[in-house]
Formats: structure tokens, C-alpha cells, sequence
């Protein structure tokens, strides 16, 4: 599966064993090495079992570091993902690599299991800043994650805050579209915001609207998934 994944070079590559109807095992893998939790591939994963594998109903993902992963599809072809709420918490001390890595200095910073977060005072600011990939290197085996809420030229409706991924020392250098860390940016921003649910923009050169919910100790996420490649690997 590494091998795989590494041919592939995208984030990330996603590997799904029928157990049931309704239940598969997942694992989840960047060009360099296994990821512990993955968002995006697994909404691809969801999308190909509800479109091409007849699935119906509620799927679950079984996983080895994050518990079982919950899937729905809505009428409108969404697919909703249910995540564990993994808000992160303010840090102490934070690393030196990480101020040394931004272009920009954050307001706060804070971390989850996955990830450094650091806050950054406008949403242009996380659009323009720069990073470097060597420092951010040095936080293994965490990422980093950069947000902001959503500025006042910006249409509330539109979104209500913005991120940006960065994971050099774990897969690349910038994530297009990272669904697990909004299980840490939307409880977050939820506190910040007195809001239950969200609209998220990612803003890699791809770009990426993410739909968030935070239902007691779960985190909805979701979002569309579109079909681009049907081939054939050979091992």
C-alpha cells in the first residue's frame, strides 16, 4: 500500500476492505508514510462505495487510531462524514520551528493529536503568507494548520473562517483539502464564533468548501466529491 502511494503521489491514497454491507476497514496513506486520520480520502472512499459498490444507508469506516468513522449521503449527493471532536488546547511554549517557519507571526497557537494550530489576526494574512518547509519539518510528528475567521468583506454566507495545511514532515508541503483537521478547526471556531455550524474555506491553489456540524462529542463534516480517474494499478 505504501508502494502504491507513493506512485501516486497525491494526498492521500485511501485502502478499504469490505467487512460487511455496510462496514469496512480503512487505512490511509501520504507518498511517504501511513496517516493516522484522513478526511478527504475517505469521502472519496464513501463516494466510490454509494456510486459504483451499490452502498446504501450509513457506512462505517473502521480505523486503528480513531475509532469507527460514520458516513451518510444526502439527497443532494453530499457526503457527510462523522468525526470524533478533537478540539485542540493552547500551547505553552510554542516551538521555535514554527515561528521560524511563518512569514507571519499567529496570535495564538494550540494543538490536538494531529496538529499545531496557529491563529492568525486576519484572513489575508493566512492568503499571503509564505512559509518554509525545513522548519516546519522540525515539528514531527505534527502538522501545522494555519485559520483565521472569515473577514468582513467577506460574505458570511460564503464562509465563516479559512485554513491552510502544511505537513512537509508527514506527506507534502501544502494539503489541497484536509477534512480531519476541521475536526479540530470547527470546534474551535464553533467556541469562537457561538456557532454550531459552519461553513469552511481551505485555501490551497485548489481550494475547498468544507460544511461543518458539531453534534455533542461528533463532528460532522462534509462536503462533494467528483470522479476524475477510473484505471487499473498493477503490482
Amino acid at each position: 500500500m505504501q508502494s502504491i502511494a507513493g506512485e501516486i503521489i497525491l494526498s492521500e491514497t485511501a485502502f478499504i476492505f469490505s467487512l460487511s454491507a455496510h462496514q469496512y476497514e480503512i487505512r490511509w496513506f501520504s507518498p511517504l508514510t501511513e496517516i493516522d486520520f484522513c478526511g478527504h480520502a475517505t469521502l472519496a472512499s464513501s463516494y466510490v462505495i454509494f456510486q459504483h459498490l451499490a452502498g446504501q444507508g450509513e457506512i462505517e469506516f473502521i480505523t486503528s487510531q480513531v475509532g469507527s468513522l460514520f458516513v451518510n449521503q444526502h439527497s443532494d449527493g453530499r457526503i457527510e462524514m462523522s468525526f470524533p471532536n478533537q478540539c485542540p488546547d493552547v500551547v505553552e511554549q510554542v516551538p521555535d520551528a514554527l515561528l521560524a517557519g511563518l512569514s507571519v507571526a499567529p496570535i495564538t497557537v494550540l494543538k490536538n493529536r494531529q496538529a499545531y494550530f496557529a491563529i492568525m489576526a486576519t484572513e489575508q494574512e493566512v492568503k499571503n503568507l509564505s512559509y518554509n518547509s525545513e522548519q516546519l519539518k522540525q515539528l514531527a510528528p505534527f502538522d501545522l494548520v494555519v485559520s483565521a475567521k472569515a473577514s468582513a468583506s467577506t460574505n458570511t454566507d460564503e464562509y465563516d473562517f479559512i485554513s491552510r495545511y502544511f505537513w512537509p514532515a508527514n506527506g507534502g508541503d501544502e494539503d489541497p483539502v484536509t477534512g480531519s483537521i476541521h475536526a479540530g478547526l470547527s470546534p474551535y471556531w464553533a467556541k469562537q464564533l457561538a456557532k454550531t455550524e459552519l461553513v469552511a474555506y481551505q485555501a490551497s491553489a485548489r481550494g475547498g468548501i468544507l460544511y461543518c456540524k458539531i453534534s455533542n462529542d461528533r463532528v460532522l463534516v462534509s462536503g462533494f466529491a467528483v470522479l476524475y480517474l477510473k484505471g487499473t494499478v498493477y503490482i
